[in-house]
């Protein structure tokens, strides 16, 4: 396994992950009450701890995007 594999591999991890948010972005944007009723059958959540719940998903999904994807292909470019 060369580093040219593990880089385009971390790209393309970061690329589909980016797309992954950008779609949960998205929809919760675009279809929040539906969501919202979706899951207010299963859970008694009040609508702003609904939206903190999702704003936290997707700073952690983010972050993490960030730690184990953009930052390992940028040392990768850096090293190799």
């Amino acid at each position: 396994m060369t580093i040219d594999l593990v880089r385009d591999t971390l790209l393309w991890c970061s690329v589909i992950n980016i797309g992954l948010l950008l779609w949960w972005l998205l929809i919760f944007t675009l279809a929040h009450n539906w969501i919202y009723q979706f899951h207010k059958k299963w859970f008694n959540l009040s609508i702003e701890k609904f939206d903190a719940i999702h704003y936290a998903g997707i700073a952690f999904f983010k972050i993490c995007i960030f730690i184990f994807n953009i930052v390992p292909y940028f040392a990768l470019r850096i090293v190799g």
